[in-house]
């Protein structure tokens, strides 16, 4: 039998057909998910007082909806994975994290975003504590702070309980460890943690 040699194969060769053969893959199966046809559903959501028809696929997160449907950027889309909190966002009284949400989830929900949180009247009390105490720099986070400090007091004032909370049956109490614990899923990359901290005490009272 007769052998014929092989031509030489560099690294940079197998590096670039294997970059090309994932690349045809993963768009062999974007364009299958598409000539499949995702389910659409429509849903109407509440946000900022006003009432959105929307005709979404049924994977679209509450974030997706905001941002690319109804065009709410505030809403910050950050690490995806619900680990970062820029995404905040306050729904029916509660804050949440939007990219872990579908929007399907919420038909009829009041979704309280950054650009709401103000109303007509200007500033909403933590935003202008935020800007007062400097409690942001690149500014990225700082939507889902502010939107997560706001439900944050209201849990507290709810009686509800964290982790360092020590006694169940009292109510919670306004402390930095409770603010720290409470906020802890609101990561700033700036490290403004003891500005947010200040901003939040000035609005709840505490100094």
């Amino acid at each position: 039998m007769t052998s014929f040699p092989l031509p030489p194969v560099d690294r940079r060769t197998v590096l670039a057909g294997a970059t090309a053969a994932a690349t045809a893959y993963s768009t062999g199966l974007s364009a299958a998910g598409l000539a499949s046809g995702a389910d659409e559903q429509t849903v109407t959501l509440r946000v900022n007082g006003q009432t959105h028809a929307l005709k979404l696929e049924e994977r679209t997160t509450l974030l997706d909806a905001l941002r690319e449907h109804i065009g709410l950027t505030g809403t910050k889309k950050g690490c995806d994975h619900g680990q970062c909190g820029a995404c905040t966002v306050i729904v029916n009284g509660r804050r949440i994290n939007s990219c872990l949400t579908l929007a399907l989830m919420h038909e009829g929900d009041a979704v309280t975003t950054i650009e709401g949180l103000a109303g007509r009247d200007g500033q909403h009390p933590m935003q202008a504590a935020f800007v007062k105490h400097d409690a942001f720099q690149c500014g990225y986070c700082t939507s889902g702070q502010i939107c997560s400090s706001v439900a944050m007091l209201d849990e507290i004032k709810a009686g509800i309980p964290s982790h360092v909370t020590e006694d169940l049956n009292a109510e919670p109490k306004r402390t930095p460890e409770e603010v720290r614990e409470r906020m802890s899923g609101n990561i700033c990359r700036c490290g403004a943690y003891s500005n947010i901290l200040d901003a939040i005490n000035e609005v709840s009272g505490a100094v």
